[in-house]
């Protein structure tokens, strides 16, 4: 029901936008979050951050919309967990031409996606330059990061399972959408 309720309001706010329901575009990227000392299964450490729980995966719109969410233990490359969570797109977005990601996706990722599902992965490098620079479309992905700071069920992994976890970023984005609407 909740996946429906998503859909539903994600396909709404698109078309209110003026673009078609299917998206062309989609950004991935990880999200490290501590849990609880209950912490729950699937738990590992983060090492890049030194955060011991799980990784919140996600993939949005060019409009910063949800379109898939899959949660696994922090000790998981993005590189390699991200093969799954493009997986889970396969069927669902019939217009879907190009992937875009950060740094932590290089390898053969690119590779494999192009030759399962016939998408292009375009990884986004930023420059060596010291001062801070918008790399483009990379930060609508960080933008969703931050719009669910305001949910206190995100702010740190409380639940035990790792679909629960899910379950709640998709009702935080739901609340997202509804205030749009």
């Amino acid at each position: 029901t909740i996946e429906e309720i998503h859909e539903i309001l994600r396909g709404k706010l698109r078309k209110r936008a003026g673009k078609q329901e299917s998206p062309s575009l989609a950004i991935i990227d990880s999200q490290s979050s501590k849990t609880t000392r209950s912490g729950g299964i699937d738990r590992g450490i983060d090492g890049g951050k030194n955060v011991k729980g799980r990784k919140r995966h996600i993939v949005v719109d060019s409009m910063g919309l949800l379109l898939v969410v899959l949660v696994h233990a922090a000790n998981h490359h993005d590189s390699k967990a991200a093969f799954n969570v493009i997986e889970a797109l396969r069927y669902r977005f019939p217009r879907l031409v190009k992937i875009i990601a950060d740094a932590g996706y290089r390898g053969k990722l690119a590779d494999n996606v192009k030759q399962s599902f016939g998408w292009l992965v375009e990884v986004v490098i930023r420059k060596d330059s010291k001062k801070f620079e918008v790399v483009p479309k990379r930060w609508i992905v960080e933008r969703t990061f931050s719009w669910f700071e305001s949910y206190r069920r995100l702010s740190k992994d409380f639940e035990y399972h790792t679909n629960t976890q899910e379950a709640m970023v998709k009702l935080a984005m739901i609340k997202i959408m509804l205030n749009r609407i």
